[in-house]
């Protein structure tokens, strides 16, 4: 059986006392087993991230970009092997595979440009003879904490702009998936980065502690469930670190009655079902405003939820594979039926879909449930499956309340065409990211992306301008060059720039 291990600078005996299985989603079974990683480990993984890390922040900004253009070209050129890679162990369907790579890849882009945005201020005369500049250093050693749904994007996020800043980072992917981060270290490597700069380290929650606890590792950026991110973000920082720790969702599509209905059930296809659900921005909720647009768009959202076509991952056809693990499979189970033992009409039901050929593998069918209340505790929290609830609202000011006071504030759309409701809409909602008459509302690179609330626990958001502040600290010096001359007793009063 194949076994994954982690891709580290040093000698690895590859002895360990514990492992994890990797399973085919497909098929249901162990394909492979990945070593699981301790404390010992990561103690000698810090120690040559360490050694390497102040020559590679040395290293002038440009030559760390040109690291960045080389990989960007060697990850395009191996695009079809990482997506396959990523399939078989995640399930998504390989368009949707080669869509997580890209978006990691377009941070990876942003990077390339890192010379201009770590470019610091600077005040000529800001006393007599006096200037003031600021320079963004790096934090020294960070580590990121990934998790199962996108095992490319989410940790070239991180690692890019930690590297491109001049930082050692080392990686904890999931478990589950945990494959395509070791090809994409090796990838890196290949580029020129100098051994020690980035490692991967497998494990669970003991790597975890261990990375929270080491007192080397100065900052930490996680992604997961909400409940682990405020695990992650309280014990980061009792220990002294910088964290941020992305959580969970429960995104809402407010659709008003001017709305282009066709579009929204086009949009509501894939933002519900693509990937089975299993995105932090996918589109769970959908509130139809009013009793006409509910009717109208349940009628048309019902066979086109029918005609999706659920499929192996190799399936060209297909709109969506497998979850990740007979477990979480049963959690998505577990809540259609709370939905309806709560009161929730269940529309279309999931539950039981079978593939011939493939009857072991962790396959949910397409879920719709109508009049889904706030009150009911499959509403309440993050399912993070092919599940669609709807919604219905009176008003928009009803509408408008839903998304603002749900626990979760990550992500929200709005379709309709009238502009003054749009940006009504886009000021006074609760939540960090907004789609208008766009469902899946990640923002690009060199823009941010966090959510509020219990989405997100830390105040600095991943990639673009956030990122690199989240990555460096800043240093500002005030010098002055004397030209001679006695001071007196000035040298003894707090300086100012009168």
């Amino acid at each position: 059986m194949r076994e994954i291990s982690h891709k580290l600078a040093f000698a690895h005996d590859g002895k360990t006392a514990r492992y994890s299985d990797v399973f085919d989603p497909n098929n249901g079974h162990v394909q492979a087993r990945v070593a699981l990683g301790d404390k010992a480990l990561l103690d000698r993984a810090v120690e040559v991230a360490k050694a390497a890390q102040p020559a590679w922040a040395a290293v002038n900004p440009q030559r760390r970009a040109r690291v960045m253009f080389n990989f960007k070209a060697l990850v395009e050129k191996n695009m079809d092997e990482l997506a396959h890679l990523l399939s078989s162990e995640h399930g998504k369907v390989i368009a949707d595979a080669k869509g997580d790579i890209q978006r990691g890849l377009e941070v990876i882009e942003f990077c390339c440009g890192i010379p201009h945005v770590l470019k610091g201020e600077h005040t000529q005369g800001a006393g007599p003879g006096i200037d003031v500049y600021s320079m963004r250093q790096p934090i020294g050693i960070g580590a990121g904490i990934t998790p199962f749904n996108f095992p490319a994007m989410i940790p070239l996020w991180m690692s890019g702009v930690a590297i491109a800043t001049g930082n050692a980072f080392i990686l904890k992917p999931s478990e589950r998936d945990p494959s395509v981060p070791v090809r994409l270290a090796e990838l890196f490597q290949e580029a020129g980065l100098p051994e020690g700069i980035l490692q991967v380290v497998q494990g669970d929650k003991e790597m975890v502690d261990a990375i929270l606890d080491h007192p080397d590792i100065g900052a930490v950026s996680f992604v997961g469930s909400s409940d682990i991110a405020h695990y992650v973000y309280k014990r980061g920082v009792d220990n002294g670190k910088r964290v941020q720790a992305m959580g969970g969702a429960k995104n809402h599509g407010v659709v008003m009655p001017d709305a282009d209905l066709d579009q929204v059930v086009n949009d509501l296809a894939g933002a519900a079902f693509g990937s089975a659900g299993e995105r932090c921005m996918a589109l769970p909720v959908v509130v139809p405003v009013g009793e006409k647009t509910a009717l109208a768009l349940r009628q048309k959202l019902i066979p086109a939820i029918e005609a999706l076509r659920v499929g192996v991952s190799t399936d060209a056809e297909a709109h969506y594979g497998p979850v990740v693990t007979a477990a979480h499979k049963a959690k998505i189970e577990s809540y259609i039926q709370m939905g309806v033992d709560e009161g929730a009409e269940l529309v279309v039901d999931g539950r039981g879909f079978t593939l011939q050929g493939h009857e072991q593998g962790f396959f949910v069918g397409p879920t719709l449930f109508d009049h889904v209340k706030p009150s009911m505790r499959s509403y309440q929290e993050e399912i993070f499956g092919p599940v669609l609830q709807m919604v219905r609202a009176e008003s928009f000011e009803e509408a408008l309340a839903l998304p603002s006071q749900h626990q979760y504030g990550n992500g929200v759309a709005i379709f309709t065409r009238n502009g003054h409701a749009a940006r009504e809409f886009a000021a006074r909602v609760n939540v960090g990211m907004v789609g208008i008459n766009v469902p899946i509302p990640v923002p690009v690179a060199y823009h941010t992306f966090g959510g509020w609330k219990r989405s997100a626990f830390g105040d600095t958001n991943q990639h673009g301008m956030e990122g690199v502040k989240f990555w460096t600290k800043v240093k500002t010096v005030t010098q002055r060059w004397p030209d001679g001359g006695a001071t007196g007793d000035s040298a003894f009063i707090i300086p100012t720039m009168g």
